[in-house]
């Protein structure tokens, strides 16, 4: 890796916070019982994660291109990707969560009007603005976090809406499988070792 990968990598890890410095408790006996792991936590997630890595491989590209353009790590990208569809494993014609959720990010269409294909990097591309948005209103809801915490607290808000997320502490309350936000940082930190 050149020096200018490096320096733009650690930039991409300083637009919204740097995900390697946000605690995390990860997947919870429910999520981690999708792939029937006897394990919970951040083992959890890190083994559901490496679950999906062959499949990610091939939007590594497109995940990256996104990131540059939109200042978003893309180990988290990747993490949300991994969360929401498996790397697209869990999608059936590109549809998952009963028809509502679409794409590899999972854009729900009864809240956004849906572009491109659900691997394509348009979709990419808007399930990242939608997460950005979060995280600023996030940011607007709570003036006094840290950059960390408004990042993690957008995640979560991904799944589950900005007035889901009460405090910092208890923000995965009311998420899918009460994890959701712990579940991705873990994710994440994950995929960053393998270049993400």
């Amino acid at each position: 890796m050149g020096i200018p990968v490096i320096l733009t990598m650690y930039f991409l890890a300083c637009i919204y916070g740097d995900i390697m410095k946000i605690d995390t408790t990860g997947a919870s006996e429910v999520t981690a019982k999708q792939d029937k792991l006897t394990v919970k936590g951040v083992e959890a997630s890190k083994k559901l994660a490496e679950h999906d890595l062959a499949r990610m491989e091939q939007y590594k590209s497109k995940i990256l291109k996104v990131a540059r353009a939109k200042q978003m790590d893309p180990a988290v990208i990747a993490a949300i990707i991994s969360r929401e569809s498996r790397a697209g494993a869990a999608l059936k014609d590109g549809w998952g969560d009963h028809g509502n959720g679409f794409g590899l990010m999972q854009v729900d269409k009864r809240y956004h009007k849906l572009v491109g294909a659900w691997d394509s990097e348009e979709h990419l591309t808007q399930g990242t603005e939608i997460l950005i948005g979060y995280i600023k209103d996030i940011k607007a809801k709570f003036p006094t976090w840290t950059k960390e915490q408004c990042f993690k607290g957008g995640i979560s808000a991904y799944n589950a809406g900005v007035k889901n997320v009460q405090t910092y502490e208890r923000m995965d309350v009311g998420t899918t499988g009460g994890d959701y936000a712990n579940d991705v940082v873990a994710r994440a930190q994950w995929f960053k070792s393998k270049g993400y």
